[in-house]
């Protein structure tokens, strides 16, 4: 699609509860830092706070925040409403389910908004659409899933229209996210050179399942004693996962660093990393592995089949299956030969397909296409009559309206 030429970029809201240090929230930021200002004009709008990564991005964008007291604040619409329209929003894009799907997409479209979307990151619960949510399919024009499956779960199971449905992968950023010397990460911690080491990258939340990842590392222990694990991320669970990591004997081998902003380090300190969620979408955080050259051991759920193929990329196991989990670990843990060939595919795949960069374009074509078509549809009456004056009266939509032939035809 060509771009668009007009007089100021498009206004777009991006819209969401918070931003703490999270997948889903650090793609965002990835995708705002990256749009073509010459074309968007990127906000954030936090329902509630706005989190560490809302925070770092208030230096760089608009960034509205504490805009909703309660689940069923219904001051909500009034204030999003004005939001968008002092001055006119061009889109808004909610990111993720529940309140802020609801709300931003009402406010949008009371609004007048022309382009309103939702992407969405993962599959069943938490992120459960609802039947609130569904109830304005109507008045969406897009919803983005993140993955090829994951599209078939948001026409099959969430029950949006196919036609409005749209596949944007999840963008790793490949020069950042690229294989590095593993020793300074292993000396902070303590871990040596030659230990076996396997992390994880993954909110505490309940759906990421760290619990299986713990009574995994015990049993990897029965075996390779040597071994270590490293956990980076934070939530409310860490109290209790460290208790359990203690009541399990492992404690001194598992390392809690919380929310790190050298992740790629960390990977690269990793010879496998592991995913054990109960549910995903495609995780940002497996494509981060695998641009750094680490083989992955997931969990076979959502759309992870996609990005970490068994025996190519990694090892998948059924969800759950604690059994399969330690056996797949252990299996590349011990054979360096085949881990390092796995991690060297998954990221030339990663490169290939999975880029910051055609993330980024995905999103900046799906809304100015959106957009142009609803500009045409609202002046496809004056261009019916006014064949001759209608395209020199539009100069912001030269060469993306398709010229008309001799019979007046597009």
């Amino acid at each position: 699609m060509e771009t668009v030429e007009r007089s100021k970029p498009l206004r777009v809201l991006f819209l969401l509860t918070s931003m703490p240090v999270g997948g889903a929230e650090t793609l965002l930021v990835n995708l705002v830092r990256r749009l073509d200002r010459r074309r968007f004009a990127p906000e954030i709008v936090c329902l509630k706070e706005p989190g560490p990564l809302g925070e770092m991005l208030a230096d760089e964008m608009p960034v509205h925040h504490d805009l909703l007291a309660c689940k069923y604040d219904v001051r909500i619409l009034p204030r999003l409403w004005s939001l968008m329209r002092r001055p006119q929003a061009d889109a808004v894009v909610t990111v993720g389910a529940g309140d802020k799907m609801f709300w931003g997409r009402l406010a949008a479209y009371l609004a007048g908004v022309p382009v309103v979307a939702s992407a969405l990151h993962s599959t069943g619960w938490p992120d459960g659409v609802g039947r609130l949510n569904r109830m304005l399919t109507r008045i969406t024009d897009a919803f983005i899933g993140v993955a090829d499956a994951h599209a078939v779960h948001l026409v099959e199971n969430e029950c949006f229209p196919a036609a409005k449905v749209n596949t944007i992968y999840n963008g790793v950023d490949c020069e950042r996210f690229s294989p590095q010397d593993a020793t300074p990460i292993r000396s902070e911690l303590g871990i040596a050179a030659d230990a076996p080491v396997v992390g994880i990258l993954a909110a505490l939340r309940p759906e990421k399942n760290h619990e299986l990842f713990l009574h995994g590392a015990a049993a990897i222990r029965q075996t390779l004693p040597a071994a270590h694990f490293i956990i980076v991320g934070d939530g409310l669970k860490r109290n209790e996962l460290q208790t359990l990591a203690k009541n399990l004997g492992i404690a001194e081998a598992v390392h809690f660093v919380g929310s790190r902003s050298d992740v790629p380090a960390l990977l690269a300190a990793c010879n496998v990393v592991a995913l054990t969620s109960h549910n995903e979408a495609s995780p940002v955080s497996i494509l981060e592995a695998l641009a750094c050259g680490v083989p992955v051991v997931a969990s076979n759920v959502g759309s992870v089949r996609e990005t970490v193929v068994d025996g190519v990329t990694g090892r998948l196991f059924a969800p759950g299956d604690e059994g399969a989990f330690v056996g797949a670990t252990v299996e590349l843990l011990q054979n360096q030969e085949e881990a390092r060939r796995l991690g060297e595919e998954g990221r030339r795949r990663v490169e290939a397909r999975w880029s910051l960069e055609a993330m980024v374009r995905g999103y900046e074509e799906l809304i100015e296409r959106i957009f142009v078509s609803k500009q045409v549809a609202k002046l496809a009456p004056a261009l019916a009559t006014d064949d001759d004056e209608g395209p020199s009266t539009l100069p912001f939509l030269t060469g993306v309206l398709p010229r008309r032939n001799a019979k007046g035809t597009m």
